[in-house]
């Protein structure tokens, strides 16, 4: 029997409709030589800092930089009955082969991986790599199975990924968050992204609107403008001289200009469209799209690229076709498919587009997001194959009283690919004009504007700025520029709210990212290296070294491993950054070490001065050993007379109770705890 594994149930059972493994058992389905199972996305994962050593539990300076020599793993108590199903199937004496049906990219070969490797499993190992759910394709994919090891080496890109990305988070955000007394969660993608909407903040409270004036000649059937005048008193004076005076046509020129179609969708295109057009986010489209691609009405959603493999050229047509009954539109005239297939431009999967599933599709049963996302696809795939949008674009130079003027016009020669979708062109056909014609001026006026600041950041601006992040820095032969990947992406733009550091305010026609204080306050103390697109711009060019087997794993670890050290050794808390981070907690009593202000928080009492590591932890080791709890009035006492008398004291050795004086020392380095039975002092 073969084992199958894919990431969610819902592609479990698609794939074994397919092969025949219809009956169902608790966590799998069986039948013609298969056993097909399922993960929940990560079963497994690496474990948080505390599982390695007790003394984690606690946030503190002196144990960074924390680095695992063993890494290890867990597995959540609400997944832990399928890993344990999973375990068991692989070593079930009767499966002679396990299959990787994860998902065909990074993160999929890491999920199966993970869960092969800490079952114990060594049984032969083949690899499932498909781009479609549709029948066919599951078909032709279990027909070409490849051997796992073939993909080795994208599976260590995966897990130096995943231990690289700790290393820095935990470390990181343990380090600001103990320096700066809150908790601050910092990521190599999540920083740089919060940098970009901050910096945007600060560029739109620093703008200074300036005015500007423009002088417009009406001809009657058309107008010209001038450039634009800074001096409110130059303009007037500009449209005194042309008062009463006659224009000349200094050149009139048309020139036949076209617009190519837009490419096919990648997942952030599609993202940015859906949230301009639609006010999705980029993780509801995300949503959207991954279970239309489930329910087999399009191909792989995490794709970076907007091109098909030119094998699928024969059956663009039929895809065509579809969309455009998708849609109710006409399907193009022409079908250029050269246009939209180059196997230069596929790495791991192609565009996102419809499956020929989706011809026989009640659309209308549909959820609404996911009616709509597929009607943005299948849009978008008839705008790429179609004509270019031509036209015709004639402007005039005119000339009055000394000041030049300029007319446009605009009229279309075909729309292409703009008639598949709503637009603001209109024609705009100036009259036949020729050099040296005089014109009369029907009127003048003035126009006062004001320049703009920019605008704060969309999700789909956002979105751009990530996949457009460092790329100047790259080398132009990399695969992968910008900040994180198309999968990521959403989830990062969801942590960044989740966790307070920015907030979605709704305008009249967008949504707006804007930064909280606490993260305009982040970046501020952050290292350049950490708020920088370069570190993870510089990351991805590596592991993608390691994908093509030309960067040994442990040589990109031990380089992180290094940067986090020096991070940790040489960061010094910058002067004055106390009014960042005000903590508003109430005071409990004054530090020992540095006079400041000592505040409850919720895991104990800290020092408010941010060069300053005094802490009393409310689940200090000495006190929970003997199930002593810290509270708000112990810590008053402690910090007023250096000792509390507590009553009812755990003893270890006799499992009796006493009653003692908790007598604290500091040293101006760390501070300890000791016993005093003399109930006189």
């Amino acid at each position: 029997m073969r084992l199958v594994i894919a990431e969610k149930p819902s592609v479990a059972k698609a794939i074994a409709n397919v092969i025949g493994a219809s009956k169902h058992n608790d966590g799998y389905l069986s039948g013609d030589g298969y056993a097909v199972s399922w993960c929940f996305g990560h079963l497994a994962e690496l474990a948080q800092a505390e599982s390695y050593d007790k003394k984690y539990g606690q946030w503190r300076y002196e144990d960074l930089p924390i680095v695992p020599e063993v890494w290890q793993y867990v597995v959540s108590e609400d997944k832990r009955k399928q890993f344990e199903t999973l375990k068991k199937l692989m070593h079930d004496e009767n499966v002679t082969e396990v299959i990787n049906a994860c998902d065909a990219g990074r993160e999929g070969e890491l999920i199966f991986r993970t869960v092969y490797n800490i079952a114990g499993c060594t049984k032969p190992m083949k690899r499932l790599w498909i781009s479609s759910m549709e029948d066919t394709a599951i078909r032709d994919g279990f027909n070409n199975l490849r051997p796992g090891s073939e993909y080795d080496n994208l599976y260590n890109a995966a897990i130096c990924r995943s231990k690289a990305d700790w290393l820095v988070g935990i470390n990181a955000t343990r380090l600001f968050s103990v320096l700066y007394h809150r908790t601050l969660n910092v990521g190599r993608v999540v920083s740089p992204t919060l940098a970009m909407i901050v910096q945007r903040e600060a560029e739109i409270k620093a703008f200074k609107s300036e005015p500007f004036y423009k002088v417009s000649l009406d001809f009657g059937t058309f107008k010209a403008e001038s450039d634009r005048f800074s001096d409110e008193a130059e303009v007037a004076a500009v449209a005194e001289r042309c008062n009463n005076q006659e224009a000349v046509v200094i050149s009139a020129e048309s020139k036949e200009k076209s617009e190519k179609p837009p490419a096919l969708y990648d997942l952030t295109t599609l993202q940015r469209d859906a949230n301009r057009t639609l006010g999705y986010t980029a993780q509801q489209t995300l949503d959207y799209l991954q279970s239309l691609y489930e329910k087999k009405l399009c191909t792989y959603p995490r794709t970076d690229s907007k091109f098909l493999t030119e094998d699928m050229s024969g059956t663009l047509a039929e895809i065509v076709g579809i969309s455009a009954k998708v849609i109710d539109a006409a399907i193009p005239q022409s079908i250029n498919t050269d246009r939209v297939c180059d196997n230069k431009k596929v790495s791991d999967h192609h565009a996102v587009i419809l499956t020929k599933s989706a011809a026989n599709t009640d659309i209308s049963s549909l959820i609404a997001g996911e009616r709509e996302i597929l009607k943005l696809i299948a849009k978008r795939t008839l705008c790429a194959v179609s004509d270019p949008y031509r036209y015709t674009e004639t402007t005039a130079v005119i000339t009055c009283s000394g000041t030049e003027f300029i007319a446009k016009g605009k009229t279309t020669v075909d729309l292409g690919w703009k008639a598949y979708v709503k637009t603001d062109e209109t024609d705009n056909t100036l009259p036949e004009l020729t050099e040296n014609e005089p014109l009369t001026v029907n009127y003048i006026s003035v126009t006062e504007g004001k320049t703009t600041p920019p605008k704060h950041y969309t999700e789909d601006t956002i979105l751009s700025a990530m996949e457009k992040a460092g790329a100047q820095d790259i080398p132009k032969e990399a695969e992968r520029k910008g900040l994180g990947t198309p999968a990521t992406r959403a989830g990062i733009i969801e942590k960044l709210v989740s966790v307070g550091f920015i907030t979605r305010k709704k305008g009249q026609k967008t949504v707006s990212l804007i930064p909280d204080g606490i993260g305009t306050s982040l970046i501020t103390i952050l290292p350049e290296e950490l708020q920088s697109p370069l570190l993870t711009a510089e990351w991805e060019q590596q592991l993608l070294l390691i994908e093509k087997g030309e960067l040994a794993p442990d040589d990109f670890m031990k380089a992180i491993k290094d940067m986090v050290d020096n991070l940790i050794r040489n960061y010094k808390v910058i002067d004055g950054a106390d009014v960042l981070f005000p903590s508003g907690r109430p005071v409990v009593g004054k530090c020992p070490r540095c006079g400041s202000d000592v505040t409850e928080s919720k895991k104990g009492y800290f020092c408010e001065r941010n060069n300053c590591r005094f802490a009393l932890w409310k689940d200090n080791r000495f006190l929970t050993n003997k199930r002593v709890s810290l509270t708000k009035k112990m810590a008053q006492t402690l910090l007023k007379d250096g000792r509390t008398y507590v009553s009812d004291i755990f003893s270890e050795k006799t499992g009796k109770k006493y009653d003692a004086f908790i007598v604290m020392t500091d040293d101006g380095d760390k501070t300890t705890f000791s016993l005093d039975f003399n109930k006189g002092q």
